[in-house]
């Protein structure tokens, strides 16, 4: 049966690096792919980074029950799972692994309780995980400061996960990861 992988964390903190690393990892991990109502970044792919929806497509897609989860993670900006996304890697007989907000997070592992394993990213300081969101170039300052509010918040929620991983040496969070997936699909 196939399993779900949560990776949670503030936003900086390296839980999309650490998603890329897993995948590549021979552990039969298939990336679920978020939708969202905020802009394409540079280099992103529409069907590949998100389903990148307008407001009122995002709107339209909540009436008819189509998400697992979502939220309004900012004023006007929507993020959700689609349904028919987990459907898809099921059927390829892939374990899921999704890349989601702290509340999320809590939302898929309460759904699925031990079929799912989620795992909370913890930047070593707020410090640290400020300088990763200057290094980005792609923020704001208004943005940093909301993210850094709003971080705050989520690593206070980091005890309702099962693993807590602090991503203070890439390689080594990267590593810590695997063994702990590697346990939770064997």
């Amino acid at each position: 049966m196939s399993k779900m992988i949560i990776l949670s964390s503030p936003s900086g903190a390296g839980k999309t690096t650490i998603m890329k690393h897993l995948i590549k990892c021979d552990l039969d991990l298939m990336f679920s792919i978020s939708a969202c109502s905020r802009s394409k970044r540079e280099g992103e792919v529409d069907g590949k980074d998100y389903y990148f929806l307008s407001v009122d497509e995002f709107k339209q897609r909540l009436l008819r029950k189509e998400f697992v989860e979502w939220e309004e993670v900012y004023d006007g900006l929507f993020y959700g799972t689609l349904k028919y996304e987990l459907e898809r890697i099921f059927e390829l007989k892939k374990h899921v692994i999704f890349d989601v907000d702290v509340l999320g997070a809590l939302s898929i592992k309460k759904e699925y309780g031990n079929n799912a394993l989620s795992i909370f990213i913890m930047p070593p300081s707020k410090d640290a995980l400020k300088q990763r969101l200057l290094n980005r170039g792609t923020e704001s300052a208004r943005s940093i400061e909301e993210r850094l509010e709003r971080a705050e918040e989520e690593m206070n929620q980091a005890e309702g996960f099962d693993k807590i991983i602090v991503n203070d040496d890439l390689v080594i969070a990267c590593a810590e990861a695997e063994q702990v997936i590697r346990a939770f699909i064997q």
